[in-house]
């Protein structure tokens, strides 16, 4: 995808949903992307997983014959480009608006397929999606963001083994409302 950067390529659902279905190292067919994501058409999974392949985020981890066709597993390149803080302090107003609606798509769709699964159990799954409003100054915002990637660096690192279930983590966070002016004694 020449010319295409990091940020274009994610803000769309479809291709975030095939970044972090192979989080953690893991590798999938395109068929067995197509049965993560059922609502999507298998064209569509295709064409997407090629755009990702094309803009070096998605590499070949292996091919094999499957009646007479070739199967590719594809995997996330170690290398991959990333939207860092330069490419997020570039991005508009209207880049946010589509990087959002792209997160939340995943999130309705990522929660409607568990929700569908056999056996799904959001209570005993700890399923969370709390929300509040927290009054920080600007070093207080800093300072929690410091100690919550603190506390994340290390479970990031974690591989896929016995008794681990992948969950799906959006910390998400931006002022809500107006923020309060001084008061001015006359």
């Amino acid at each position: 995808m020449s010319g295409v950067n990091a940020v274009d390529l994610l803000l769309h659902p479809v291709r975030l949903r095939i970044v972090h279905a192979l989080a953690s190292g893991r590798e999938f067919t395109t068929t067995q992307l197509c049965a993560r994501m059922p609502d999507v058409s298998r064209v569509t999974v295709y064409r997407q997983a090629a755009l990702l392949v094309e803009g070096g985020f998605l590499e070949v981890a292996g091919e094999q014959r499957v009646r007479g066709a070739v199967e590719r597993r594809y995997r996330l390149r170690q290398d991959r480009p990333v939207i860092g803080t330069g490419e997020a302090a570039a991005m508009t107003l209207e880049d946010h608006r589509r990087g959002f609606a792209a997160a939340m798509a995943v999130l309705i769709a990522e929660f409607n397929a568990y929700l569908d699964r056999d056996g799904a159990d959001p209570a005993a799954d700890g399923v969370s999606y709390r929300q509040g409003t927290l009054w920080l100054s600007p070093d207080e915002l800093a300072e929690m963001t410091q100690k919550m990637l603190e506390v994340m660096r290390d479970l990031v690192a974690n591989k896929p083994t016995p008794g681990r279930a992948p969950y799906l983590l959006s910390p998400i966070l931006f002022p809500a409302g107006q923020p309060l002016q001084p008061e001015t004694r006359q």
